[in-house]
């Protein structure tokens, strides 16, 4: 239970709906509880007239049976009052727990996603937290049922006879040692099954993302395998924990029999010595039916609650992780967009590899920065750190003369426009995937006008929905020249002070790269802009150009500068010509 602690802070905000329950479940049981009274009662008149060869009064019998059906309506009203507070406390605690693992997942930083995959993210906000939901409502209000039921029932038991009720409830401590060896199973074999769910879930995920480079490669019989083994690993561990679950309803079963027999066997004893009355053998018999319900879901109860124990602990595992990159700092200021890399050194925390050493530069607002370079040494590395979804290793980087790591984050990503090397579209139109990055919805003529800028706005046009056309998942119905156009056109509308086009103009022509480079050049006078690209054409104007080896900055210089020095700039650009 020590992975569920963690809730009892929703207990207590939802403790109205919590406390109301146990107080309907209370009721309902004592009404319920009460029907034994009336029955033991009636078996007495019975049995006194039998003695007696008298006519039974059907009066008085009905009105004993109109009195055990106003009970058991009043017990079942309870009861529905009872299901409509602890079940609503747990769709409100469904409700804020996903909403807070939602929130943390959001101040998580980009370490945390490369080390755990989307499939598994999205099992333990869901599955999950529906495990949990099970015990936060039905494992809590039966729990609840079963407890209050047994102590009502043990105090009218107990009022009739001692030794009777003792005998009755011999059986407990044999389920009570079975309930305890199994749950522990149980919890280990939950978990396990949440394990082999995330990993279904993950293939799924996967697979579904990449169907077209499945189809492409005719790889769909392997990869409907490996769904195949997937789902055949977490049917066993379902099969396995069910068969685990199923051993409790016979042992349910085989208590309350038992329980009958010591009944009807003890008590009738009793009522030959003249101990007790007839009926309160009867009594004592509905008392142990009564108590059926409750003991038989109890072994449900305690899956579900190890079911829940085993989902909360996945859960803690990703709300206990603190992100490394935090915002200290939530002042509101200006930002003029002057960078500087001070012998920045950059080691990724997640494999140990050493992506950047020594790298200095300075851009004032205003300026250009082209980064050019061989694959993997480092270009996009300068774009993560600038953007701070990592912190340096060494050095320091500043903007505007003050450490990135004590300015304020949101606000400093809000002056930046990031177009991505892999440029992500949502499933949207057009005019929204271009005015995301705008907290209120941009006037329509800025997003005509930020298209135009990125050399997209007669391709958009030309579709029959114009700005309105749903471009599909991750925008599958647009070319790559294109989606990374209206990323263009996202980064522009934001009017930032720092620009970064990460390799994004990689899926475009020459024409086109030169009318957007050209559009840019306006856009960029009072600002900074980064420009990472394998192409010469596009950071020939740049006021500095650096040129990456092995993370190491090599050369740097303006266009003209690095062709004189013929170098390893000058080599790539003859081979580009």
């Amino acid at each position: 239970m020590k992975h569920l602690k963690v809730l009892n802070a929703y207990f207590f905000k939802y403790k109205k709906y919590l406390l109301s329950g146990l107080l309907f479940v209370t009721l309902s049981s004592l009404f319920g509880t009460y029907q034994g009274v009336i029955v033991r009662n009636g078996t007495n008149q019975v049995i006194e007239l039998i003695q007696q060869n008298t006519a039974a009064p059907a009066g008085k019998f009905i009105e004993y049976g109109i009195t055990i059906i106003v009970l058991a309506l009043i017990s079942g009203l309870f009861m529905f009052l009872m299901r409509q507070t602890i079940i609503v406390m747990s769709r409100h605690i469904e409700y804020d727990q996903k909403n807070e693992i939602y929130k943390h997942y959001q101040e998580l930083d980009t370490e945390f996603y490369k080390k755990n995959s989307t499939g598994d993210l999205m099992n333990r906000i869901s599955e999950d937290v529906g495990k949990v939901r099970m015990y936060t409502g039905p494992a809590i209000m039966y729990l609840t049922n079963t407890v209050v039921t047994t102590i009502t029932i043990l105090i009218f038991m107990f009022s009739v006879n001692v030794s009777l009720t003792l005998m009755v409830f011999l059986p407990l401590p044999i389920l009570s040692f079975i309930i305890y060896k199994v749950s522990d199973l149980i919890n280990k074999q939950s978990t396990r099954v949440q394990e082999e769910l995330s990993s279904l879930t993950s293939q799924a995920q996967e697979s579904f993302s990449a169907i077209r480079l499945i189809k492409a490669y005719a790889r769909e019989t392997f990869f409907g395998e490996e769904m195949e083994n997937k789902s055949n690993s977490y049917r066993k561990a379902s099969i396995q924990l069910a068969m685990t679950e199923a051993l409790f309803a016979p042992v349910m079963a085989l208590m309350i029999g038992l329980s009958v027999l010591i009944t009807v066997w003890y008590g009738g004893r009793m009522v030959l010595q003249g101990e007790i009355e007839p009926g309160n053998v009867t009594e004592f018999i509905l008392y142990v039916f009564r108590l059926t319900w409750p003991f038989a879901s109890l072994g449900w109860v305690t899956s579900l609650i190890q079911r829940a124990a085993a989902s909360q602990e996945r859960i803690n595992e990703f709300l206990l992780q603190e992100p490394k990159i935090k915002n200290n700092n939530t002042e509101s200021y200006a930002l003029k967009g002057e960078i500087e890399f001070r012998n920045v050194g950059f080691v990724y925390p997640e494999n140990g590899i050493q992506a950047l050493k020594h790298i200095s530069f300075r851009i004032q607002p205003g300026e250009s920065l082209g980064i050019t370079g061989q694959i993997g040494s480092g270009k996009s590395s300068i774009v993560n750190l600038l953007t701070r979804q990592y912190d340096v290793s060494e050095g320091d980087i500043l903007i505007d003369g003050k450490n990135i790591k004590h300015h304020n984050l949101d606000l400093l990503r809000k002056n930046m426009g990031v177009v991505p090397q892999e440029v992500y579209l949502f499933s949207d139109t057009i005019s929204n995937n271009i005015g995301f990055g705008k907290e209120n919805k941009p006037e329509h003529s800025a997003i005509e006008s930020a298209a135009r800028q990125a050399g997209v706005y007669e391709n958009i046009v030309a579709f029959n929905d114009g700005f309105e056309t749903m471009i599909g998942e991750r925008g599958v119905m647009l070319s790559g020249g294109q989606k990374q156009r209206i990323s263009i056109a996202r980064a522009i509308l934001r009017e930032p002070k720092i620009l970064i086009f990460d390799d994004c103009l990689s899926a475009v022509d020459s024409e086109t790269e030169a009318e957007i480079l050209g559009n840019l050049k306006t856009l960029m006078r009072s600002k900074s802009a980064v420009i990472v690209s394998h192409r010469i054409s596009s950071i020939k104007d740049a006021q500095q150009i650096l040129f990456l080896k092995d993370g190491e900055i090599i050369e740097s210089g303006t266009h003209d500068e690095l062709l004189s020095k013929r170098g390893e700039y000058y080599k790539l650009h003859l081979l580009q010509q």
